[in-house]
């Protein structure tokens, strides 16, 4: 009898210890999942705001405030290994019938090869959502683009004017240069852990985007810089 209360304390002890050091653990790693959150966030506002000053890229300028949505992705990697895989993070939001823009939601990209022209290894990459086709898309799955949804890239050049017929339209630069990056094929996520960490909650796409369940402020230079697009 005292072997079995024996082994029950034991692993008592080794149940509390567990639950104590997740504890101890979960607060960091969470606090650390924010910082990177707000980072991509912040970063993000960059990305826009560099993009909305380059006369190469005044479609994005005059077209921002006009479409239902954007995926800003501060740096798309090229991992060059292993069929040179590619990836980034980054975050979507997306207007209302108001102009309105939403809280950002984060999504990861990913390809077996993006194929950068300019042969680089990195490239700040700005999505249109052209329609409610695409919004939708990114709220109910992962979206492959040239899948179930069609993407093109868009116009670059000053005063550059073209009517383009796509569900998503892509912009790159790699070192403040035009990348000719091709999207087709690759695959657009959400990052569960980044969103219940900028929020404190586990939200989906369509509760950050849509319902607005909850707000961060600091999103809130972004989306003013969206609001200040032509």
């Amino acid at each position: 009898m005292k072997s079995h209360k024996s082994v029950r304390l034991i692993s008592g002890i080794v149940i509390l210890s567990v639950v104590f050091t997740l504890a101890s653990t979960a607060g960091p790693v969470m606090a650390a999942d924010k910082e990177e959150a707000q980072g991509i966030v912040d970063k993000a506002k960059v990305t826009l705001e560099e993009f909305l000053r380059d006369k190469n890229y005044s479609w994005v300028n005059e077209h921002i405030n006009k479409e239902k949505g954007v995926l800003i992705y501060p740096q798309v990697l090229k991992a060059g290994f292993i069929l040179g895989g590619s990836g980034g993070t980054g975050v979507f939001l997306a207007r209302n019938a108001k102009g309105e823009w939403s809280q950002p939601a984060f999504y990861t990209m990913g390809s077996v090869s993006f194929g950068l022209q300019i042969g680089g290894e990195a490239a700040e990459v700005i999505v249109l959502c052209m329609n409610q086709k695409a919004v939708d898309a990114l709220m109910t799955s992962k979206v492959k683009f040239g899948g179930d949804t069609s993407i093109a890239l868009g116009p670059v050049g000053a005063g550059a004017k073209s009517n383009v017929v796509a569900d998503f339209v892509s912009f790159a630069k790699s070192k403040g240069l035009y990348a000719g990056l091709n999207l087709d094929g690759s695959v657009v996520d959400v990052r569960e852990g980044l969103n219940q960490a900028y929020y404190g909650k586990s939200l989906t796409p369509i509760q950050i985007v849509v319902e607005k369940k909850a707000t961060n402020p600091g999103s809130s230079a972004l989306r003013a810089a969206l609001k200040k697009a032509k």
